[in-house]
């Protein structure tokens, strides 16, 4: 496996409604969580009102609009956008449609494509919500600001949690059409970059007979995300072919992962194995 650790790096919704897992492109908007104005409606989560900060985009936005379909293994070009992925899965992440532009960059609102694709000037595809009324300037002058303020994560996501794995996308058990181009694995501290080494994660492929499979190394790079120090992001370096595949986590003294404050991701683990496989996962075409 080849390691490439940058500084920069690499989680809009239905109200993008096609936003691709990048790229926004996809489903059709079918104008739910809107008014007759296009704004999301207020309240409907039973949380607060929409502002700057994350967790009340996503309260507002992104749960009851994007998520309706961008959610588990059917979420076009595996983009999570339920409260659990949608922020590793936007902030720091390049597109697909464009992958010089990242979905969030954080401070820089007009040169996100999230941004782009809401007021209708991105290079590739439609205006989003696709095939529904735009949202309005004052909704998106609140995801702007929020981008323009750092694209901070929400203050539900920064609570204090025992070292683990938060999430993974593709989840585990998951059966995609497409190969996915970017695997997200999420934490619950902030990761010590140090302890990022070759043998420390690897994505595998099985082969051999079904009944008894091998798996094999397949070469990907791994960057940790500038504005999501929580998260690992493995980018194959070849297209994914149908099949079966896991991601692995060393659990090996020495080549573990570790948080910033000194914990390190050893346990639990099964007595007789010494690395732990987070996620399997198979790529299916239709």
């Amino acid at each position: 496996m080849s390691t490439v650790l940058k500084p920069a790096l690499a989680p809009v919704f239905l109200a993008l409604a096609a936003l691709s897992a990048s790229g926004l492109g996809g489903c059709s908007g079918s104008g739910v969580g809107l008014d007759d104005n296009g704004d999301p409606i207020s309240g409907q989560t039973g949380t607060t009102p929409l502002s700057s900060d994350f967790d009340s985009i996503q309260a507002n936005v992104f749960t009851p609009i994007c998520s309706v379909c961008h959610i588990g293994a059917s979420a076009p070009e595996g983009l999570i956008l339920d409260a659990q992925h949608s922020y590793s899965l936007l902030v720091n992440v390049p597109s697909t449609e464009v992958p010089s532009i990242l979905r969030v960059d954080p401070g820089n609102p007009d040169d996100s494509y999230l941004i782009m694709k809401l007021e209708g000037h991105a290079a590739v595809g439609s205006q989003m919500p696709l095939d529904e009324t735009p949202l309005p300037a004052s909704t998106i002058a609140f995801i702007a600001q929020w981008i323009t303020d750092g694209a901070q994560p929400g203050a539900s996501s920064q609570a204090t949690a025992a070292f683990a794995v938060a999430s993974v996308a593709p989840e585990d058990g998951d059966a995609v059409p497409e190969p996915p181009t970017k695997i997200v694995v999420s934490f619950t501290r902030d990761l010590d970059a140090s302890s990022v080494l070759a043998q420390t994660v690897s994505l595998e492929r099985a082969s051999g007979p079904s009944g008894a499979p091998v798996f094999t190394p397949v070469p990907i790079s791994i960057r940790i995300p500038a504005g999501d120090p929580r998260a690992l992001l493995l980018t194959p370096l070849m297209p994914l072919s149908s099949g079966d595949y896991q991601v692995v986590l060393s659990g090996q003294a020495g080549i573990e992962l570790g948080a910033l404050d000194g914990s390190r991701l050893t346990q639990p683990l099964p007595d007789a194995q010494a690395n732990r496989i987070i996620d399997r996962f198979s790529v299916v075409p239709p």
